[in-house]
């Protein structure tokens, strides 16, 4: 882990670290990096699953992707050509998904080609319920290997997806929150 988990509670950090331990194992090659990064949503996790699992629609929370080509029946092996938006080293992704579990919450994918540096990545995120100022919250945890593009340092590569991951993560936080307030029935306490 690397250390973006900071500001959690003890025991919060300790419940993160054990979903970490049993969630995001990841085999990491000699010339490949690998990073966890933790974001808390203030909205409950049916409602943020309900975005994430969308294998087939990534650009309802992905800022970079422009849209999504899917084919199959969303099943484990189902491939998707996501199409990123100008701006990024990047145009297509083609992307399977290697696990979709709706009991724990967790999705994992591997690009499996396309025309970018990421070489060898796999992903997987996962949703945990927590009690954000006494609401029900979602703790989203997200992991990445990939392999270090020649002339890059591991450094390099891990600040360049980190990044990339961060901006999803916002979006997701800001969606998922939005949509939670417009659901909520009782006052809002601000």
């Amino acid at each position: 882990m690397n250390g973006h988990s900071n500001g959690f509670s003890g025991a919060a950090a300790v419940a993160a670290a054990e979903y970490i331990r049993r969630h995001h194992l990841h085999e990491i090659g000699e010339n490949q990096c690998s990073s966890t990064l933790v974001k808390h949503i203030k909205a409950p996790v049916p409602l943020v699953w309900s975005l994430v699992r969308r294998f087939d629609q990534p650009q309802k929370y992905k800022p970079f992707v422009s849209r999504c080509i899917a084919q199959g029946n969303l099943e484990i092996g189902s491939l998707r050509e996501v199409y990123v938006k100008s701006g990024l080293p990047a145009t297509t992704s083609t992307e399977r998904l290697e696990l979709l579990d709706d009991n724990e919450h967790i999705l994992s994918i591997r690009i499996v080609c396309g025309d970018h540096r990421l070489k060898n990545y796999s992903s997987i995120i996962s949703l945990h319920p927590e009690i954000i100022n006494g609401r029900p919250g979602a703790l989203v945890i997200e992991s990445f290997v990939v392999d270090v593009p020649e002339g890059n340092t591991q450094d390099e590569t891990c600040y360049f997806v980190e990044a990339l991951i961060k901006c999803n993560l916002k979006s997701l936080a800001d969606i998922s929150e939005g949509l939670a307030i417009q659901d909520r029935t009782e006052p809002i306490d601000l």
